[in-house]
């Protein structure tokens, strides 16, 4: 949704009780994507950054709502005038309270939400999970090695040119062709139906029964740093489909962030400084076997830059072997955010036609070290993959190339390399450095990063909002203020949980009905604002800037917002009536801004509350 979404993932910091009851509900943020939510929805279509679609809440004809990735957001510009982050999305469209959205997105997410009498066991219920991942990947590596049904298994590793030794050292197994054999098997052993649902081994069907998820497949363990087993991957042995199957989003196992292979690499990419990321698990086997240990997989997904950040722990040095047409998307996508992220070079391995690590290293390994030796930055990949379809003799593709490398350019952080591609794209097209420089500058400010950059900080949702709780904590420790608190709407707080909080607050008569109008994921949180810490003079003087700092934010990232949608309509040609619309809003959020502008002025020492 830092991601997946730029910061999520951080948690609160610190301690106790409410650490762990809020770490459930930033896990739960952390592990749904919005747009994958969303689109359960509506249909979305990719708009800029952004994504667009009808909105789910009212009837209209053209689109007016907006989904925002980067920041797990989003906002209806139609009848609605409104938006929130996922939790507010669920509960508007399925009409249910916050606790009843955070358990919904929960279960689709993987993640058990623990009763009160449960949270001390938490941290002990996840090594449960790791337990039960061990014991089955232990089952299947006995299957493969020592029953008759994994004959056909062997002899298809073994036709893969696979050696006793890397299936051990990867802990290969065979799941078998029966409905429920590693459940009785587990539960034997003293794990429970309900743990077994919970690590994803087995799937719950129709009237409450559960059958093994895994069936008559090959068994690919994953691992991660530490070495415990957090999921599997499986492959068939006919022609079946699905092709590969992976374990489901699980407390244990995250497929965006998740690498096959890294238990067994770390070593290998500290050692030569450089990872080298493939697709399938068979690529990753096969060049450890023949000794190209530094070698992980995304597991035939896009890399992911929660992947990235794990692999710059250990090198900065990072190269793609993927597939042409995957080469090119991610060059043309993600390459340079994934270079911005290490703070240095991506390369690409650039692969014969048709072929893949696995085939290659077979053929040769002299080919393949040649291969990873002649990879290239991921920005010249760019520049050659762009041009190699244009004529640059003429005046048309010359202007195509400055179209579609420009905007690659705009995005290095790197001042010295951003001048050496700048310099390159200059000399590919014969345009001067100067006048392509000129256009680099005003394709930032009209397009580019100033505004996205702006856009970005306005609507970005943190884990935790300082402003929000300061400004919550205040209401909750001095009742005094419920009189003063007519200008503070719910909307001008981000984070469902703070907003659930205000809402119950403002119906509320005192803390103890406060409480019982609450979820009960959200009581630890309530009790730490109630206990935190505050200065104890000039109490309204502060709330009053408090209230001034959320609705100038609130209003900075409508407008903000406004100015994407209105640039996006411009362009995609709208209708009048729509431009003006917008343009009528802008307005009135420009006035009322202005309005907090001179609120602030009156006061001071606004800047500093919440800090």
């Amino acid at each position: 949704m830092l991601p997946l979404h730029l910061i999520k993932g951080k948690g609160i910091k610190g301690i106790g009780l409410q650490n762990i009851k809020m770490s459930v509900i930033d896990e739960v943020k952390q592990r749904t994507d919005i747009v994958e939510v969303v689109s359960q929805y509506t249909s979305l279509a990719k708009a800029g950054r952004t994504f667009r679609g009808l909105c789910p809440f009212h009837s209209e004809k053209h689109p007016s709502f907006f989904v925002y990735p980067e920041q797990q957001s989003w906002h209806c510009f139609g009848a609605c005038n409104t938006g929130g982050d996922v939790f507010s999305f669920i509960m508007k469209r399925e009409s249910i309270d916050f606790g009843e959205a955070l358990r919904l997105l929960a279960q689709r997410a993987g993640v058990t939400i623990p009763s009160r009498s449960e949270q001390g066991a938490g941290r002990d219920k996840k090594e449960r999970l790791y337990q039960v991942n061990e014991a089955t990947a232990q089952y299947f590596h006995n299957l493969l090695l020592n029953s008759p049904a994994g004959e056909k298994a062997r002899n298809y590793l073994a036709s893969r040119g696979l050696s006793p030794k890397t299936i051990a050292d990867f802990q290969l197994g065979l799941s078998p062709n029966s409905w429920e054999a590693l459940k009785q098997y587990l539960m034997e052993r003293d794990y429970t139906e309900n743990e077994l649902l919970t690590a994803g081994l087995i799937i719950e069907a129709e009237a409450g029964k559960t059958h093994d998820r895994f069936r008559n497949r090959l068994i690919f363990p994953i691992f991660d740093a530490k070495g415990r087993s957090t999921g599997f991957g499986a492959r068939v042995l006919d022609d079946s489909l699905p092709k590969y199957l992976n374990s489901p989003q699980t407390p244990t196992f995250d497929k965006s962030s998740s690498l096959y292979g890294i238990n067994l690499a770390t070593a290998a990419i500290r050692q030569q400084n450089m990872a080298v990321i493939v697709e399938g698990y068979m690529d990753v086997t096969t060049a450890h076997q023949n000794g190209f240990s530094n070698v992980v997989a995304s597991m035939g997904t896009s890399v992911t830059e929660q992947q990235v950040n794990t692999l710059k722990r250990l090198t900065k040095n990072v190269a793609l072997a993927l597939d042409a047409d995957t080469a090119g998307e991610e060059a043309m996508l993600r390459g340079v955010s994934y270079e911005n992220t290490l703070g240095a070079e991506v390369k690409v391995i650039i692969l014969p036609s048709g072929r893949d690590p696995d085939n290659v290293i077979k053929q040769d390994t002299k080919i393949w070290q040649r291969l990873v030796e002649e990879a290239l930055p991921v920005v010249d990949y760019t520049f050659n993959m762009v041009t190699a379809k244009l004529d640059l003799t003429t005046a048309k593709d010359k202007s195509l190339a400055v179209g579609k490398l420009l905007p690659i350019i705009a995005e290095i952080k790197d001042v010295a390399r951003q001048d050496h591609y700048l310099n390159k794209l200059a000399e590919l097209t014969g345009t001067s450095y100067h006048n392509l420089e000129r256009a680099l500058k005003g394709y930032m400010h009209r397009a580019g990063k100033p505004i996205q950059e702006r856009i970005t900080r306005a609507i970005r949702p943190l884990l935790s909002s300082p402003v929000e709780e300061y400004c919550l904590a205040l209401l909750l420790q001095h009742p005094e203020l419920k009189d003063k608190s007519g200008n503070l709407l719910p909307e001008y707080f981000e984070n469902s949980e703070n907003r659930e909080i205000l809402i119950a607050w403002q119906q509320a008569n005192d803390l103890p009905s406060l409480k019982e109008k609450l979820d009960a994921a959200i009581w630890e949180h309530l009790d730490s604002l109630i206990n935190k810490s505050l200065p104890a003079n000039q109490i309204e003087r502060k709330y009053a800037n408090c209230v001034l700092r959320l609705q100038e934010r609130f209003l900075r990232s409508l407008e903000a917002k406004r100015e994407a949608v209105l640039a996006l309509e411009a362009e995609s040609g709208g209708t009048a009536a729509e431009l003006a619309k917008l343009e009528e809003q802008g307005i009135e959020v420009s006035a009322q801004l202005g309005e907090v502008f001179i609120q602030e002025a009156r006061g001071s020492g606004a800047k500093e509350v919440g800090k």
